[in-house]
């Protein structure tokens, strides 16, 4: 069960000397507070009279056996770093769950003389921790503090995963540029967000943002034909040109992919994969194949359509962390601090109702597949209802009343009886999308 984590006043923290070692490392892809989880764990650690190591580039050289990429962290080293992006350690994606990689990490540290980990990362890190625990059985003692701006993780209580907010933050700020820009030179932008396979980043941006139409891979069912997303585009582009207005942005998240038949999406090839055998969805054409298929669409009907295409993602990575990110990550590197130092291990650090909380590596793992459980999006809340509500789609009224099928129709220089057979079945009922309530 979730623990909560109690907080001592001040005057009972005292400096002593030779309780051990901690070591801190980052895993996966950079998010927006690292620094600041390595400095409050640094700070407490070295408060409570430990020495602390900080292990660069996660762990790529530690499964290697090579002790050799390490640096001491005093609290001078740490004290200004929190408001800045990126991470003073590297981070990697390195597979670390291989027997053979978990005991050359095992005999790294004790060289090192660590007794404490504290990793930080998203879900494949906290995969690794598990593993981990699991084999050392308490010899070194782990923490794991969750991070990335996919906001994926079940954490309780839709606590936001840090580094979340910032990055969703920066993505409202550069899609609103773009926003003044489809506007100024009357075109349409296809902007991709990153994500992985849930939704949260795309919709918190184009959300905020007031993007034209935001698209999330927890809307489809597997293997939805590529047409039929093209469908949902084109068939929003046409509402809004009959609203008399000929630019737009469409916001999507990248997990799109995943739900969509491989073999219907025309050009594209094997996609790349990562070190845990993932789709490196940032590196997909998806979004321009999308964006070139409706072009053409338009293009056959003679009637030009000025579209770019944009990925949101890298940018938002090492971005400074906003105040939230700021002030949650101390939360969050002093928790998991206190966890190690109570003589406790295998579990990672969360906040419910202002409260710091332990939730063990059991209870947020798939029992089926040993995995991380993936937090989606849930469209039967009000957040996803509202966001529906203000975007520029086809819904089922605009079928109900011939005159406005007869503009929209006009708008694609299409019959209504042609834009109906096109069109009209993404408003009804259909083996393509999951139900969303008229209410949540």
């Amino acid at each position: 069960m979730s623990e909560e984590i109690g907080f001592p006043g001040t005057g009972s923290l005292r400096r002593s000397s030779g309780r051990g070692t901690l070591a801190i490392l980052v895993g996966g892809g950079p998010a927006p507070g690292i620094n600041g989880v390595i400095a409050a764990l640094t700070i407490e650690a070295s408060n409570l009279g430990y020495r602390v190591l900080g292990i660069q580039d996660g762990y790529k050289w530690l499964v290697q056996g090579r002790t050799d990429r390490v640096r001491q962290l005093r609290i001078e080293d740490v004290t200004a770093i929190h408001p800045r992006g990126g991470s003073i350690l590297g981070t990697s994606r390195t597979d670390a769950t291989s027997p053979e990689a978990i005991e050359n990490v095992r005999s790294a540290l004790r060289a090192l003389k660590v007794g404490l980990l504290a990793s930080i990362g998203g879900d494949g890190t906290l995969y690794t921790a598990s593993c981990l625990e699991n084999a050392w059985r308490g010899e070194i003692r782990i923490a794991h503090i969750p991070k990335t701006i996919d906001n994926d993780l079940p954490l309780p209580g839709a606590i936001p995963t840090f580094g979340f907010q910032t990055a969703r933050h920066e993505g409202v700020r550069i899609l609103r540029n773009l926003m003044e820009e489809v506007k100024t030179t009357d075109r349409w932008c296809f902007a991709v967000t990153m994500g992985r396979r849930a939704g949260h980043l795309a919709l918190g941006i184009g959300k905020a943002a007031g993007a034209t139409l935001t698209l999330i891979g927890e809307e489809f069912r597997p293997m939805c034909p590529f047409s039929v997303l093209c469908d949902l585009i084109e068939g929003a582009i046409l509402k809004r040109r009959a609203m008399d207005r000929n630019h737009g942005t469409l916001v999507l998240a990248e997990g799109i992919v995943e739900q969509i038949d491989p073999g219907s999406v025309p050009g594209a090839g094997e996609p790349e994969r990562d070190e845990y055998g993932r789709i490196r969805l940032s590196e997909t054409p998806f979004g321009n194949l999308l964006k070139c298929e409706i072009v053409r669409r338009f293009r056959e009907r003679g009637d030009p359509l000025d579209a770019v295409y944009k990925i949101i993602g890298y940018e938002l990575r090492c971005a400074d962390p906003i105040p939230f990110d700021l002030e949650y990550t101390r939360d969050l590197g002093y928790g998991a601090m206190r966890f190690l130092h109570s003589g406790r291990s295998g579990a990672l650090m969360a906040i419910e109702g202002g409260k710091l909380l332990t939730i063990y590596f059991g209870e947020i793992l798939d029992p089926a597949t040993g995995r991380t459980r993936v937090r989606l999006v849930d469209l039967s809340t009000e957040g996803y209802l509202v966001a529906r509500k203000y975007m520029t789609r086809l819904d089922p009224s605009d079928f109900d009343d011939d005159h406005v099928v007869e503009s929209l129709a006009r708008a694609g220089r299409m019959s209504p009886n042609d834009f109906r057979r096109r069109f009209e079945y993404l408003v009804r009922e259909n083996p393509y999308f999951h139900a969303v309530p008229e209410e949540a």
